[in-house]
């Protein structure tokens, strides 16, 4: 465990300004949204789109790091550099997705647990090879009639932290993803019990693993309404409510905390952050870790012609710079008015 390359490594994940872009999508995720614009997704397809994101000029002043498939860590850019590489080179964090999808907890229909422990620490230590620094394991939590359920909970904060001591041993700082589903029709008042729940069980497992809280990324959802719920709560009430979720859980000593998109629209992701960033006193900073919420414009743009691409690397940017701002607070609904 290499504290100081942990330590560097941390930070540089959540420097001003900056924030990650989460590129780590399933062929099976890839193929749904690439079907949405016309294209097959074939393995070429997919290097061919990352390789567009990976290669916008000037995007690494707004990205610091990015979250890789195993297939991606393992391909090469246009200019036969391997993808880990070629974004180190241009000053950017390789990452990489390690655990292995959901499966069904025992005993219930609707509840997930998060399965690749078995063989990770072997896992680990060939992505530091391949030059990934970073990782991130995602658990999913609903919220329904008499859900989530302490087993659910237990369970994935558990597996949370075995992955993060692994990650620690490898000397890879762990980005732990507790994702509070939005489907649903509940409140926010209800959304926020959840989220405190799902996150003070997340850091009673991370103290019984011997977890360095110095070298652990938060990547978490918002406290918003249920999206078929008709009240939705505003900008406003999702930063108070994310706030007092995270001041009271989230120790002081972590170095930051990202946010990922959830599902949410483009624009409501970033006003959402923006709100929150702007906000005094707290003791970590936050910064974001989308997906679609970046990426959705360029795939627009793209659509599996070379003769789009400078057409979606504009709009690639013109995402993160957006994200960046709103990470300073500095973020308005105006700018969004520039062209992308």
């Amino acid at each position: 465990m290499d504290k100081a390359l942990l330590s560097k490594t941390a930070a540089a994940m959540v420097a001003r300004g900056k924030g990650v872009l989460a590129a780590d999508e399933s062929s099976g995720t890839c193929e749904k949204r690439f079907k949405s614009v016309g294209v097959e997704c074939t393995e070429e397809t997919r290097r061919a789109y990352r390789g567009l994101l990976f290669g916008t000029a000037g995007v690494e002043q707004f990205i610091s790091g990015v979250i890789l498939f195993d297939e991606t860590a393992r391909q090469k850019a246009n200019d036969g550099t391997p993808f880990p590489q070629y974004l180190a080179r241009k000053g950017i964090l390789p990452g990489i997705k390690v655990d292995k999808g959901l499966a069904a907890l025992p005993f219930s229909a609707e509840e997930k647990v998060t399965e690749g422990l078995d063989g990770l620490q072997k896992r680990m230590k060939e992505y530091f090879d391949l030059g990934c620094r970073f990782a991130k394991w995602r658990a999913v939590i609903t919220i329904g009639e008499s859900i989530p359920t302490h087993s659910c909970l237990y369970a994935n904060a558990h597996a949370l932290a075995r992955y993060a001591a692994i990650c620690q041993e490898a000397s890879i700082v762990p980005m732990i993803e507790p994702e509070v589903l939005l489907d649903g029709g509940h409140s926010a008042e209800r959304s926020e019990e959840v989220h405190e729940a799902t996150l003070r069980a997340t850091y009673a497992a991370m103290a019984a693993y011997n977890v360095s809280l110095e070298h652990l990324i938060l990547k978490t959802s918002m406290v918003v309404s249920g999206k078929e719920n008709p009240r939705q709560a505003n900008v406003d009430e999702v930063a108070e409510r994310t706030l007092r979720v995270l001041r009271r859980t989230v120790p002081a000593a972590q170095p930051g905390i990202v946010f990922l998109s959830g599902g949410q629209s483009d624009e409501a992701a970033t006003a959402h952050l923006n709100a929150m960033a702007a906000m005094k006193g707290l003791p970590w900073p936050l910064t974001f870790s989308y997906s679609r919420a970046l990426q959705n414009p360029a795939l627009r743009a793209w659509r599996g012609q070379a003769g789009n691409v400078p057409a979606a690397q504009k709009a690639f940017h013109h995402r993160a710079q957006m994200n960046a701002l709103a990470s300073q607070g500095k973020w308005r609904a105006g700018l969004e008015k520039q062209a992308a």
